[in-house]
């Protein structure tokens, strides 16, 4: 396993291409880039798992810059992401490394969905870029056609593989790795590797290096993860707390249905907040639109969905709230790596409610640690044990308020018959409600007949 160098100079680039990573500000390599490069650079098949923020974006750009071709006007590189944000962000890192190096020449274009087909097409049949970035959807599409030729292809890079396969787009990276050349460098990166994905990458690799990247700890330290249980309270009202407590600077606050992101976005529009939403039933232009407002800090809160929103680079994201726990477990650690990105401090947030101990249970076997807080007379405070606190709130819950201090009056000793006081007082109690509720109903029934004999 080649070890993490300190300094991409050992990798033996190009003085250019050091020259462009000093200039966008990267001298030391992360993990994934120290142990994939050098394989990458042998014109090696790699597999790399590793999470979101781990610079899996320039260990695949760094080589293929290297090794590009620049005097070929020809289609050297294919770069598929399932979103369009994710293809923006990784067209946008590629043209600033060329504009580092210096390399005027280098055609790199952008094809995604929601964007104009035909003129697309025109471009193609003008001249070739030489890498081609966009979502497997569209790139099939002008591969199909005949426009984008791929047969001259060097390298195909699969970003985030696994939401690919999630997103059901597996079938057209198939097809557009089926149309090129059989000595093929493919390059997969994926936070996850699900077994669905394992037979394409069988078809298409050649004796990969697989490399996992595992996560020094599972939650940055430039992160303060909170846990707050909603109790009995509307989870929009918390929320509407916390962003009046916090005051944060840009929160992204994830729903776990596109649903429930249109719900309360509507509801926190309603309480005056300026809100964007991302997600699946955002058409895409208007994505695009939203997505530079938020690029712009036009907003300050920003609801969101996992799929839409995972692998989105929101610069400044001070605070994440989670609305509950994720459905797939793995969305956590993306949702929570939305702030506290680049040295900076951040706040991440997950609401729950009492039945949901479980699902925060699996959350923390994941290595996850919480600090358990609560909001108190408008204040967000510590809880020392939640634990605790839930089963004391259990227990207190099966008295009804009144016999509580008959309880908390028991002396050590207890007298005969106090049990049974007790429970005569419940039923007491409950047959007395019986007779309010028929009374209740009575009147009820008397009012509709006065009102239909009217």
């Amino acid at each position: 396993m080649p070890e993490v160098t300190n300094h991409f100079r050992q990798f033996n680039l190009k003085p250019a291409v050091i020259e462009a990573l000093t200039k966008i500000g990267f001298t030391k390599p992360t993990k994934v880039q120290g142990r994939l490069i050098p394989d990458i650079l042998k014109g090696k098949d790699v597999v790399g798992q590793s999470q979101t923020g781990s610079g899996k974006t320039h260990t695949f750009l760094v080589p293929i810059f290297n090794q590009l071709a620049v005097d070929d006007h020809e289609t050297q590189v294919v770069i598929t992401t399932p979103s369009r944000e994710l293809a923006a962000q990784i067209t946008k890192a590629a043209r600033q490394f060329s504009d580092a190096m210096g390399n005027e020449k280098v055609t790199i274009a952008e094809y995604v969905g929601g964007t104009d087909k035909q003129r697309q097409v025109r471009q193609l049949e003008k001249h070739q870029a030489q890498i081609v970035i966009g979502t497997p959807g569209r790139i099939k599409d002008l591969v199909e056609t005949g426009v984008l030729k791929v047969n001259t292809v060097k390298t195909m890079v699969v970003d985030e593989a696994d939401m690919t396969l999630d997103m059901g787009f597996l079938q057209e990276v198939d097809y557009i790795a089926g149309a090129m050349p059989d000595d093929l460098q493919t390059l997969v990166f994926s936070a996850t590797m699900p077994a669905k994905l394992k037979p394409f990458l069988k078809k298409y690799l050649d004796e990969p290096r697989f490399e996992e990247i595992p996560s020094e700890t599972v939650i940055a330290d430039t992160i303060d993860n909170w846990l707050i249980s909603t109790k009995s309270k509307d989870k929009d009202q918390v929320i509407e707390q916390l962003l009046g407590i916090l005051q944060p600077y840009l929160a992204l606050i994830f729903a776990n249905t596109k649903e429930r992101a249109k719900e309360l976005a509507r509801t926190l529009r309603q309480e005056g907040y300026k809100v964007a939403e991302i997600h699946g039933d955002i058409a895409p232009r208007e994505r695009r639109r939203v997505m530079k407002s938020i690029q712009n800090l036009d907003y300050q809160y920003v609801v969101a969905t996992d799929l839409a929103a995972r692998g989105i680079d929101i610069p400044g994201v001070s605070h994440v709230i989670n609305d509950g726990i994720p459905n797939e477990l793995e969305f956590f650690v993306h949702r929570v790596g939305r702030t506290g990105r680049n040295g900076m401090s951040g706040t991440a947030i997950t609401l729950y409610r009492p039945e949901e101990e479980d699902a925060v249970a699996r959350v923390e076997n994941m290595g996850v640690h919480f600090k358990n807080k609560q909001i108190r007379n408008g204040e967000i405070q510590d809880v020392k044990d939640r634990h605790a606190r839930h089963q004391r709130v259990a227990t207190t819950n099966k008295l009804e308020p009144e016999l509580v201090g008959m309880v908390k009056k028991k002396k050590k000793v207890v007298k005969p018959g106090y049990k049974r006081r007790i429970k005569n007082t419940i039923k007491r109690k409950r047959q007395m409600e019986r007779r309010i509720e028929q009374r209740q109903t009575m009147r009820a029934e008397r009012r509709q007949n006065k009102a239909n004999h009217s």
